[in-house]
C-alpha cells in the first residue's frame, strides 16, 4: 500500500509498506528496523515479538522520542510487558500495532511535528 510521497523535508516518512517490507524515503527494507524523523537503525535484531527484549530498544533511549510505535508484523501481537519497563521509567509512551497501522500512525505523528519512533518487526524466521 502506498503511504505518502516524500515531501522533500528530509524526514523519514514511510512511503509504502506490504508484508515483509517497508519503503522509507527512496529505500526499501526487508529486515526489521527503527525509524525516527532524522535517523534510521537498519538491521534491527528483533526478528519476532516472542524474542523481543528491553535491550532491543537501547538505540532509542538516548534519543528520547515522545512515543514509540511498535509494529509487530501482519497482526498485532503484544510482547511481554517487561519489555517496556525502561521506556515507562523514562516517560516514553508506546503503542503496539500491526505493521500497517504502525506505519500510518507514525506518518501522522510526524505530520504533527511529533518526535516519534517506529520500530518494525519485518523478519519472520
Amino acid at each position: 500500500m502506498k503511504m505518502a510521497l516524500d515531501d522533500g523535508s528530509g524526514v523519514n516518512l514511510v512511503r509504502a509498506y506490504e508484508d515483509g517490507r517497508v519503503s522509507i524515503r527512496e529505500q526499501t527494507y526487508t529486515q526489521s528496523l527503527i525509524a525516527l524523523p532524522d535517523r534510521l537503525f537498519t538491521g534491527w535484531e528483533a526478528e519476532s515479538v516472542q524474542q523481543l527484549r528491553a535491550a532491543h530498544f537501547q538505540p532509542l533511549l538516548e534519543l528520547a522520542p515522545e512515543v514509540l510505535i511498535l509494529g509487530t508484523g501482519g497482526t498485532q501481537v503484544f510482547p511481554d510487558p517487561a519489555v517496556f519497563m525502561t521506556l515507562i521509567d523514562l516517560g516514553i509512551g508506546f503503542e503496539v500495532m500491526d505493521n500497517g497501522a504502525a506505519c500510518r500512525t507514525y506518518n501522522i505523528l510526524l505530520g504533527e511535528g511529533r518526535r516519534a519512533a517506529l520500530a518494525l518487526i519485518l523478519a519472520s524466521r
